[in-house]
């Protein structure tokens, strides 16, 4: 589990473990797994579970009867309006598994409904410092939470999350916690480790 500065990401990304598919008789077809596509990149997938989720988030000062929804992809205008209709709403939740390319696949989150938290979860080093600037472009407040496959390849990497205003913490996928790479990072470093 990651605490997120009051929150709390909780399970290996969000995927929160779920009991054994019942057994098929013999002759049946396997039940699907798939997914639809996402705008922006699969979503969060954990092979060892076979399944599909988001993270779950748990505010522990936040003692509202609030409604958190969640997206494994981009929303569109019509569901963010939707949203207003959603009694008790208090966050969305984005997952992406790849940065964003396009500033325009991204504004729509201009249009969330007012006073909502938008917490997003990218997974991976962004590939150059325009991944970084779409997001910074928003009008919108946001949370962000970068997962990172270990420690960084370049002094860049480090160097263009600094840049990404809304970014409230990295968390680093290694078997060891080390600060090695990360020395430069000025947001909160967790870690994070991954038993099948």
């Amino acid at each position: 589990m990651a605490v997120l500065g009051g929150a709390a990401l909780v399970a290996p990304l969000g995927c929160a473990p779920t009991a054994a598919p019942p057994p098929q008789p013999a002759g049946s077809p396997a039940p699907s797994r798939d997914e639809p596509p996402s705008p922006l990149g699969s979503p969060f997938r954990d092979e060892a579970l076979g399944h599909v989720d988001v993270p779950l988030v748990i505010d522990r000062t936040d003692l509202r009867i609030g409604t958190t929804v969640q997206y494994r992809r981009l929303p569109s205008a019509s569901e963010l309006h939707d949203l207003t209709l959603l009694p008790g709403l208090a966050r969305i939740v984005l997952s992406f598994d790849s940065w964003p390319r396009e500033y325009a696949s991204l504004e729509v989150l201009n249009r969330a409904p007012q006073g909502v938290e938008i917490m997003v979860v990218i997974s991976g080093w962004p590939q150059s410092r325009a991944a970084i600037d779409i997001w910074n472009y928003l009008s919108v407040p946001l949370r962000i939470v970068v997962i990172v496959p270990g420690p960084p390849s370049t002094a860049g990497d480090v160097a263009n999350l600094n840049e990404l205003r809304a970014l409230e913490r990295v968390i680093a996928e290694m078997d060891e916690p080390s600060r090695s790479g990360f020395e430069r990072l000025q947001r909160p470093l967790s870690f994070r480790k991954i038993i099948p």
